[in-house]
């Protein structure tokens, strides 16, 4: 089984919404064979949440 490494790519800090955990799981579903990964967090302390963009390494 080949193990893959995730090389941060970019990140984007919005204004906290709901949709954009939809945004982000379509994201990895329509993208996942371009070897690319999305992930999201949130920050309560101020009310965001901040999108970041990984390459996938398949070795």
């Amino acid at each position: 089984m080949s193990e893959s490494k995730l090389f941060p790519f970019t990140t984007k800090t919005l204004p906290a919404d709901k949709s954009l955990y939809e945004i982000v799981d379509f994201l990895n579903k329509s993208l996942k064979e371009d070897s690319l990964m999305f992930g999201i967090t949130k920050n309560n302390r101020n009310d965001t949440m901040t999108i970041s963009i990984y390459r996938l390494d398949n070795q």
